[in-house]
């Protein structure tokens, strides 16, 4: 228990030193809803601001919790992962602190942007909603943090784990309707979106903001918050199932690939080597 609490305290202090990654990781969202705001027009969104904003909350925690993933990889290559695991601490204390050090300062992350999203426009009509709301960003940080971490445990440089990062995330970012909308996708894209978890997590964060979850299933879809495959509707509750049971995956090859990494055979690529020696 108290590799798992200084492993997350480790993170947590790495997260709020970091002081102009904090800055940017507030004011980049509110960049993407000034410039997608105006996509979002339709007759059945009552608040486009807020509409806007539970896409960029969720995206913000997701690729929070898959950017504190790659610390994993940097304390591999750097050997401090070595030194701990040689330690008496058990591997798999060592995964669940990674775990949840990424899942809590990707959902501190997303509160901030919330917070911030109260002065300009997020209403909520019930006090149980903000608590809903941090839970669901919990349960998100956890299950995408799991995927980081097996991400790490898979890739050998960190140079490497960088650009299949940001070849996953950008592409499920916006293929997920958190920037824009499923309906003006192209037929193609649509087909890919309905295979990206991202979407499920986006459309069922999306509701719980807006206190929709008393609308039916039709009124749902139109106003982007459930989705329609080609008649067959993902409800929410379904959408909520289907994150859990990704969840419940990743997390459970992501501990097991940790516990049985190599860590002594992890490799430098060179600009690694020069920077750690340098």
């Amino acid at each position: 228990m108290n590799t798992v609490y200084a492993l997350w305290k480790r993170g947590l202090k790495a997260f709020v030193r970091n002081r102009t990654g904090l800055i940017f990781s507030i004011i980049f969202p509110f960049f993407f809803v000034y410039v997608f705001g105006a996509i979002f027009k339709n007759d059945y969104i009552e608040n486009p601001i807020s509409y806007m904003l539970s896409g960029v909350i969720i995206t913000t925690v997701f690729e929070g919790s898959l950017n504190l993933a790659s610390t994993t990889v940097d304390d591999m290559v750097s050997g401090f992962m070595k030194e701990v695991l040689v330690s008496p601490a058990k591997r798999l204390a060592v995964a669940i602190g990674q775990l949840l050090s990424a899942a809590t300062v990707s959902t501190l992350q997303g509160l901030l942007i919330l917070v911030i999203g109260l002065f300009v426009g997020i209403e909520f009509t019930s006090w149980v909603t903000p608590f809903v709301i941090l839970l669901a960003m919990i349960c998100v940080g956890l299950v995408f943090s799991g995927v980081g971490l097996y991400m790490a445990t898979k890739v050998r440089s960190g140079q490497t784990f960088q650009i299949i990062k940001t070849a996953i995330t950008m592409p499920l970012t916006f293929i997920s309707g958190a920037y824009i909308p499923l309906a003006m996708l192209p037929d193609l894209l649509k087909y890919i979106a309905y295979i990206n978890p991202m979407t499920y997590a986006t459309a069922f964060f999306r509701m719980i903001v807006l206190e929709k979850t008393d609308l039916p299933n039709d009124q749902l879809v139109q106003e982007g918050l459930a989705v329609d495959i080609n008649g067959f509707i993902v409800t929410p509750i379904m959408t909520f199932i289907i994150i859990i049971i990704i969840g419940l995956i990743f997390l459970t090859l992501s501990t097991r690939s940790f516990v049985k990494t190599d860590f002594s055979r992890i490799n430098r690529s060179s600009s690694d080597a020069s920077a750690l020696w340098g």
